[in-house]
């Protein structure tokens, strides 16, 4: 019955006994993005006045490559190393046996295990704690929503510590050289994680939280946007003399005259077998039916020039005969109308009409000449002379 505990308590009694001196903790995740930071927690709970003489944070892939040192502090001093130098810090109060470890502009090469020891003075014993490093893609920068909609703006400090923070702001900026305005304040309470958070101006009424403020989320959801409302929104989180802080850079697109579609087209659907069967009947048909309609208009094309033709041909078959005609009564003389006065015995105008009744217009006869108004007696005497 009390085998089980003689196993697991002889170790630890050996461990002792020998100066075993790890003394190790149970990993824990942490989940980030590309581009965020990271408090990567490492707290010893002994009791007792115990000083630090040590801290080494040690980073290891899991591709069965040798460990690196990613920080380590001794003699009171920090030294980042490696390709960590200019990304990580402790963060931790020493004297309290904490040396947390903040990590900034995480990249994709950070997933992996972060291993924390802490040596005391005096004690051959070590605290030791794993953290796993989970690293998603890279969260947008940049937002583009529509006039109108509404769009959430993410900022989230990821700790593996229960560390609250103190106050949240988020801050608003056109991009022009002017005086940021505030979005919304969050102030913690005290002796609780939850708080109150309050804005005002032109953004009161239309900006709300939410995020969990229990795990250092404070992402805001912004209604009703407007185009003014373009710019860059700054977040702040302020854990003791920590700070984070995150930028998002909001474009505003004015909304486009949207054509209606009907519920048919905007819902995609499978041809059944009779569609189908339409479908080709109806293209076969066209198909055949193309050079009937060819022929067709062909043939009215050429009956309407025929139709044409013939027109134009009488048009001028008619103006030739007008001309003709013209012409004849032009010819007649004035001798033959006077021969025909003279006949009738009459002297008045006589009166011409066209055949084809367009015109009529009056003759006047030509004056007799002496000769013709001479006898027969006149005539032979002036012969005789």
């Amino acid at each position: 019955m009390f085998y089980p505990l003689k196993v697991i308590l002889i170790p630890v009694l050996l461990g002792y006994s020998l100066g075993l001196d790890d003394l190790s903790i149970s990993a824990v995740e942490l989940t980030v993005h590309v581009g965020d930071s990271a408090l990567l927690g490492c707290v010893s709970q002994s009791t007792g006045e115990k000083h630090v003489t040590k801290v080494d944070w040690m980073f290891s892939s899991g591709k069965h490559i040798e460990d690196e040192y990613v920080l380590f502090y001794y003699s009171n001093i920090s030294v980042p190393v490696g390709h960590f130098q200019n990304r990580v810090r402790l963060v931790g109060d020493i004297l309290h046996h904490d040396g947390s470890l903040l990590l900034q502009n995480v990249e994709e090469t950070d997933q992996g295990n972060f291993t924390c020891e802490i040596r005391f003075q005096m004690e051959s014993l070590v605290f030791k704690k794993v953290v796993v490093l989970h690293v998603l893609p890279e969260e947008p920068k940049e937002l583009m929503v529509h006039v109108g909609d509404s769009t959430q703006m993410r900022c989230v400090f990821h700790s593996t510590e229960e560390k609250h923070m103190s106050r949240a702001d988020w801050m608003f900026s056109s991009g022009e050289p002017a005086k940021e305005e505030i979005v919304l304040r969050y102030q913690r309470k005290l002796r609780t994680p939850m708080g109150y958070s309050q804005n005002w101006g032109r953004f009161l009424n239309r900006v709300n939280l939410v995020g969990d403020t229990s795990r250092n989320d404070v992402s805001i959801m912004l209604h009703g946007v407007k185009e003014s409302d373009g710019g860059n929104y700054t977040c702040h989180i302020y854990l003791g003399n920590l700070t984070f802080r995150k930028t998002t850079v909001l474009q505003v697109i004015l909304k486009e005259s949207r054509t209606l579609v009907t519920p048919v087209a905007l819902r995609p659907e499978i041809l059944g077998g009779n569609q189908l069967v339409i479908i080709v009947g109806i293209v076969c048909a066209t198909i055949l039916l193309l050079p009937v309609l060819i022929l067709i208009v062909k043939m009215a094309y050429g009956n309407k020039s025929s139709v044409t033709s013939t027109t134009l041909v009488k048009s001028l078959e008619n103006t030739e005969k007008a001309c003709a005609e013209k012409h004849i009564y032009s010819s007649i003389t004035t001798q033959e109308v006077n021969d025909e006065e003279e006949s009738s015995g009459k002297s008045e105008a006589t009166y011409m009409t066209m055949d084809d009744g367009l015109c009529c217009f009056p003759v006047t006869p030509a004056p007799r000449t002496h000769d013709s108004q001479m006898t027969a007696a006149e005539k032979g005497s002036a012969r005789a002379d």
